[in-house]
């Protein structure tokens, strides 16, 4: 029998990055369909199957052992739109009783809307990753600027509606110009601030027998 837990391949006990303001742990929900040149969890996003997943029942008890000082659960990736059992792996961790943030690239904004509606989620951070011109160099050609720019006028819609629950980044990567990151400001409803994020550069992706060399 499937189980959700089995796109979790990456677990951090403690961040304090993560979620501003708060002491959270991160859970990482692997692949993406998007090609990032940039993207800084490549084999997470593209080689999920070189990452074990995460034994449920431990990651639980290791969660419920440390509830008490944490302040919330973060959902990051890869992009976790993407997994087909998301609602489930939620519903899941939603038995802690920890607020739970999710982070995605806006991909798929009818699923977000299920997502806050059945209270699964408290939180989004929708990464903007540039303005909408430049997303299909930005996304290695996996999305068109139409279909961008449309998905984000409803990811806004809903935030114009439930501001409290949406936070709004772009990463500072090298391809963006300051016109490019003035552009990203306009985009966004002035309402909502930026939070900008300062660019770490990836690793290389390692070819599979390094990866098992280093890892085994």
């Amino acid at each position: 029998m499937s189980s959700p837990w089995n796109a979790v391949r990456g677990f951090e006990r403690v961040s304090l990055c993560d979620w501003p303001g708060r002491v959270s742990a991160v859970l990482f929900v692997a692949g993406c369909p998007w090609r990032c040149p940039t993207c800084h969890n490549a084999v997470l996003a593209w080689r999920a199957h070189l990452l074990a997943p995460l034994d449920r029942e431990a990651t639980l008890a290791d969660l419920r052992r440390r509830r008490l000082w944490l302040d919330g659960l973060v959902v990051s990736g890869g992009e976790p739109t993407a997994a087909p059992e998301l609602e489930a792996l939620l519903e899941d961790v939603a038995r802690l009783g920890l607020p739970v943030k999710l982070d995605t690239n806006g991909s798929d904004p009818a699923r977000l809307e299920a997502l806050l509606a059945a209270g699964l989620v408290d939180t989004v951070a929708v990464d903007v990753k540039g303005p909408w011109s430049r997303y299909p160099e930005l996304t290695g050609q996996a999305a068109s600027s139409e279909a961008v720019e449309a998905w984000f006028a409803r990811i806004f819609a809903m935030a114009k509606q439930k501001p409290q629950q949406f936070l709004f980044r772009c990463t500072r990567v090298p391809q963006l110009t300051e016109e490019d990151l003035a552009q990203v400001r306009k985009q966004v409803p002035e309402m909502f601030p930026v939070h900008w994020q300062e660019f770490i550069p990836p690793r290389p992706i390692p070819l599979e027998t390094e990866y098992a060399q280093t890892h085994s």
